[in-house]
């Protein structure tokens, strides 16, 4: 069911307080801006989009369930971004009053007992493996916004690649992009471009300031309630190539291996396997395709959800794979890449970041992207 906002965090606070049984302690404490998200609903508790942790923070005991913020960010996050049945805890935004007094509360509230956090401080326990990989699993209310998510950064990826020429630098689709991101509601993770010079020498690059050419590859990642979602789009001046309906299409071979690669990793994602599975797969597609040990040169992607990966595909990475994971991989060829962001139900793959407008293909039976051919 598609769960109200409080139903679902009263789940997750009865969750966390499950945790507090089985590991005999006080409280639950999350400082994380990954964690705060999930805890909240989708709600930020900072500024930047590069900070690991924010000005509020999540404390949760057997009776009661904490914000722990500062007189100077507390009335707009009242107003814009928590609800739920919080008790607000608001301390002097000043130094050292701020830590002291919240530590002591924080103490106080855990009754003596250890307290569970994502990023631990002095006596306080880290949150066990098990726990954290409960986070993995999406609620179906998750899943809707994760969805939202995905429609407006693949929308943002496409204008800001429909809009580029060749003269522009890297930087300046860079920029587009961030500027469709931020119009949409979301925040920039990550963006990166590779123009015709430099695709061919890096799989995934920050943009420069050199110019585009006569090719782009333009990879983002962009949040908002949290979640992040990635994708990669491709996109060449030249020629148009056009479908009955009138869209520019360019299907050549360089996309056709690409998809390929990328259908072996896709095929092995099913609930039960074990994350490494994944990885195997796009090592035999990579040597298949004449690139041996690119898995072991670049980055493949992963587990998604509150960090992108959460868990990061790899040999020994024996996690399985459960209905309800996100999952984003980048595997790349020389001057090609493709990603987008799934959702694994039971052993479909629904697609989070499609772009019914942008040229694509059938491939295994899924639609995929191909390179936007357009003069």
């Amino acid at each position: 069911m598609n769960w109200p906002l409080e139903l679902e965090v009263a789940h997750k606070l009865a969750q966390m307080r499950g945790w507090l049984e089985d590991q005999r302690a006080g409280a639950v404490r999350l400082r994380g801006v990954d964690w705060f998200a999930w805890a909240t609903a989708g709600a930020s508790n900072s500024h930047s989009h590069t900070a690991e942790c924010g000005c509020a923070e999540v404390l949760v005991t057997r009776d009661a369930a904490y914000i722990l913020t500062d007189e100077a960010e507390a009335m707009r996050m009242r107003e814009e971004e928590v609800r739920g049945p919080w008790t607000w805890q608001v301390s002097p935004w000043m130094q050292p009053q701020l830590y002291e007094l919240r530590e002591h509360f924080v103490q106080h509230a855990a009754g003596g007992l250890p307290v569970l956090s994502d990023r631990p401080g002095l006596h306080e326990r880290s949150l066990p493996v098990a726990l954290r990989e409960e986070r993995l699993v999406l609620l179906e209310s998750e899943q809707l916004r994760y969805r939202q998510v995905g429609q407006l950064a693949a929308g943002a990826a496409a204008d800001a690649l429909r809009q580029a020429r060749p003269d522009w630098s890297e930087q300046e689709l860079a920029a587009a992009c961030v500027r469709a991101l931020w119009l949409r509601g979301l925040q920039a993770v990550h963006v990166l471009v590779s123009g015709e010079d430099r695709q061919h020498r890096y799989r995934r690059a920050p943009p420069a300031q050199v110019l585009l050419g006569t090719q782009a590859v333009l990879a983002l990642c962009a949040r908002r309630f949290g979640l992040c979602a990635s994708l990669s789009r491709q996109r060449r001046f030249g020629p148009a190539q056009h479908r009955a309906d009138g869209g520019a299409v360019a299907m050549d071979d360089a996309d056709a291996a690409m998809l390929a690669l990328e259908a072996v990793a896709l095929d092995a994602c099913e609930t039960g396997h074990a994350l490494s599975m994944v990885y195997h797969a796009l090592d035999s597609a990579y040597a298949y395709a004449g690139q041996p040990d690119t898995v072991r040169t670049s980055r493949q992607g992963g587990i998604h959800g509150y960090l992108a990966p959460e868990v990061a595909a790899g040999a020994h990475t024996e996690i399985l794979l459960k209905r309800g994971m996100a999952l984003a991989f980048h595997p790349s060829l020389p001057g090609s890449t493709v990603e987008d962001t799934f959702l694994l139900d039971g052993n479909q793959l629904h697609n989070l970041t499609h772009d019914p407008a942008w040229p694509s293909a059938v491939v295994q039976g899924r639609r995929r992207p191909l390179t936007l051919a357009l003069a």
